[in-house]
Parts: C-alpha cells; sequence; structure tokens
C-alpha cells in the first residue's frame, strides 16, 4: 500500500456494538423453530438474511419467512445502536488525515433508517453508505468492497476494510484489500487467519499507528 485513502466499515460489530442484541433476537427464533439444532443463532452469525433463509428458512418454512422479517425490523427499531469504543475519535483522525470513510453493509435500507433515527449524527461520521441493495453479490464476495473502493475512485490496494464476521473478513481479503479484524464477534485466535492485524475496539488507534503497521506487514 502506497498510501491509506479509505477506510470500509462494516456495520454490526465494527461500528455498532449489536452483535450481542442479535445474538439474542436469532437465538428466539431459532429456538421456535429449530428447537433441534441448539446453538444456531451462533452459527449464523456473520450471514446475510438471504443466506439465513436460504439455509434454514426453506421447505415449509418459507411461509414463516415474512413473520420472521416483521419481528426483524421491529427488533431494530428499538435496538440499543452503540458505537465501538473509540470509534468517533478514530474516525475524525482518519479525517483529519484525508481518507475518505464509507459503510459497507449486507444490512438495508429500512434497517439504516433504524440507525438514522436512533443515531442522527451518523451520516457526517461517514462520506459514503452502501447498503445491500448497492451489491450485486453478499460477503463472502469481494464485489461490495470493491463497489466501495469504485465509489470513490481508488484501487483496492489504497483501502483498508474493517470487519468481524468471517464473511466479511473473507469479502475484504477477496478483495485484495488490508483487512482489519473487530474480535467483537469472534474471538481473536479464529479471526487471525483471515486478517492482517486484530483488535478489540478502536481505543488508541490512529492513522499514524495504521499507516505504520500497513507499512510494516507489508
Amino acid at each position: 500500500m502506497n498510501q491509506l485513502k479509505a477506510a470500509l466499515f462494516d456495520l454490526d460489530g465494527v461500528v455498532f456494538d449489536t452483535e450481542p442484541q442479535y445474538t439474542v433476537f436469532w437465538g428466539s427464533q431459532c429456538r421456535l423453530y429449530h428447537p433441534e439444532h441448539p446453538g444456531l443463532e451462533h452459527e449464523i452469525k456473520g450471514s446475510t438474511l438471504d443466506q439465513i433463509y436460504d439455509k434454514w428458512w426453506n421447505g415449509d418454512l418459507v411461509k414463516e419467512r415474512e413473520k420472521v422479517t416483521e419481528r426483524l425490523n421491529a427488533f431494530e427499531a428499538q435496538m440499543d445502536y452503540t458505537y465501538i469504543a473509540g470509534l468517533e475519535a478514530f474516525i475524525v483522525d482518519l479525517h483529519k488525515n484525508g481518507v475518505k470513510t464509507a459503510v459497507v453493509t449486507s444490512s438495508n435500507k429500512p434497517k439504516m433508517e433504524s440507525v438514522f433515527k436512533a443515531r442522527p449524527e451518523f451520516t457526517t461520521l461517514f462520506d459514503a453508505i452502501l447498503t445491500s441493495e448497492d451489491f450485486a453479490e453478499s460477503k463472502p464476495s469481494p464485489d461490495c468492497y470493491l463497489r466501495g473502493a469504485k465509489r470513490f475512485g481508488l484501487q483496492p490496494s489504497e483501502c483498508v476494510v474493517l470487519e468481524d464476521s468471517f464473511n466479511g473478513l473473507k469479502s475484504g481479503r477477496a478483495a485484495g484489500m488490508f483487512v482489519v479484524g473487530l474480535a467483537t464477534t469472534n474471538k481473536k485466535e479464529d479471526i487471525a487467519p483471515l486478517s492482517d492485524i486484530q483488535i478489540a475496539d478502536y481505543e488508541g488507534l490512529t492513522f499514524d499507528c495504521l499507516k505504520e503497521i500497513i507499512n510494516i506487514k507489508h
């Protein structure tokens, strides 16, 4: 990487500390529809809604998808959208150093409306917000992050991806970008093979620090 010009953030588990809340929601739905599979809510972490439905709400359960989606929308509308520690200061420092920022998420526009309502300042943190409606393929395909780079007219080598889920980490890797793994959803040792560095949160992370790490790694 010659120059860091953009930071592309996933949303849940990377911008917001929401993964524990989703575990509660999907735990209730999995116990209702798949009592034969204890702990399923942990297995589906990092999957898109379509991926979850395709694998677990198929056959006779297809007719239940609409109900689950309605419950999910209602749940997301009242979620607690707390930023990962240190995020806001890190983004301010990136902007101060001329780095563009974007959210690249598999969440849809209705979910983002809930985010904007809970966090009116959210749109001022990021230069672009890309949602599932903007992508042809879901993570782990690199499509979303390649589109994120294209939004700023940049090459993949000029971008950093910040991710927590296995599918997201694979997406960033496949896009040919430097990948920062957040150990918010999975253990540090589990995400290490799919990321260049691993962090617990953004406390103490700065543009200069990240640039130095990238130069050392490369």
